[in-house]
């Protein structure tokens, strides 16, 4: 007998640690969740607990199940406010969160995304602490414009849930973009806009149908009925594991416009107008070099 411990109490003992210490980072992440730790600014956001627990878990969806291709990026300023504007699609709002794994991991300067986020995101309890903490704002534009003037990267995806709930049949193509608010503010703040340009996320749940009652009853913008859901339960909230592709265009500059330009619908409509169309020609043309979308 040497005392040592024999391997499968070893093995047992170790795992047991292992779940203790996962537990207890579980607890501590809770814990900062529902405060005010860790905040950098009033909006609650917590750089800190978004790159210990949040991105890591993204992060596995961008790397190894959508594997994401990305183009253009040299296109988002390395620094300084900008607003990016991109297509949104994928009846769950996942592809602004790949938007913000890209920018960190992958931007010469690791730039984070503060996401502009339907009053919905901050009504729906444990949902609104997680979207405070990785730096999501409820979408306005003041809060627009402050981050702007504080030197952000700020997100914007006009078509709202009428681009995220949208049929199948009308996959990649636009819905419209509100007012032109986001046009606005950008000639507002002086900023550049990047268009963003996302293909792949329109498939991972394949929208054939709604339940209008349902969503009222639930207070929901809408009720989806996939293939998979709600048939299969919470096995069909799991997505198709589609291949993804973000490309951003060239920055459309604001600062060349008279200083009063925000105050013109006109101007307005028009810019945003350009915004819409030159992502709406990057999707068509990113689809007609595309093959099956899990390739």
């Amino acid at each position: 007998m040497t005392g040592d411990i024999p391997f499968g109490e070893a093995e047992a003992s170790l795992t047991a640690e292992v779940l203790r210490e996962v537990l207890a980072g579980g607890a501590e992440a809770f814990a900062r969740l529902t405060s005010d730790e860790g905040a950098v600014d009033d909006f609650g956001f917590d750089p800190e607990l978004s790159d210990d627990y949040l991105l890591p878990a993204l992060r596995l969806l961008y790397e190894k199940y959508f594997r994401v291709d990305l183009e253009g990026l040299e296109n988002v300023p390395a620094e300084g406010g900008a607003l990016l504007v991109a297509n949104h699609s994928g009846t769950l709002p996942l592809d602004a969160l790949m938007l913000q794994v890209a920018l960190h991991d992958h931007h010469s300067t690791h730039r984070r995304l503060r996401l502009l986020a339907a009053d919905l995101a901050f009504d729906l309890p444990v949902v609104r602490d997680l979207a405070r903490k990785a730096g999501h704002v409820r979408a306005c534009p003041e809060n627009a414009l402050r981050l702007l003037g504080s030197g952000e990267l700020v997100g914007v995806m006009p078509e709202g849930y009428k681009g995220l709930g949208k049929p199948f049949e009308e996959r990649y193509r636009l819905q419209r973009f509100g007012r032109g608010g986001f046009a606005a503010v950008a000639l507002r703040s002086r900023r550049p806009m990047v268009p963003c340009s996302i293909v792949g996320a329109e498939e991972i749940y394949p929208m054939i149908g709604s339940a209008p009652t349902l969503a009222r009853m639930l207070k929901l913008p809408y009720f989806p009925i996939t293939p998979t859901f709600p048939l299969l339960g919470a096995l069909g909230l799991i997505p198709m594991p589609t291949k993804w592709t973000i490309r951003f265009g060239a920055p459309i500059h604001t600062d060349g416009f008279p200083e009063d330009a925000a105050e013109d619908p006109l101007v307005v409509e028009k810019l945003a107008g350009e915004v819409k169309d030159t992502i709406q020609h990057t999707l068509n043309e990113m689809l007609e070099g595309r093959g099956s979308p899990f390739v």
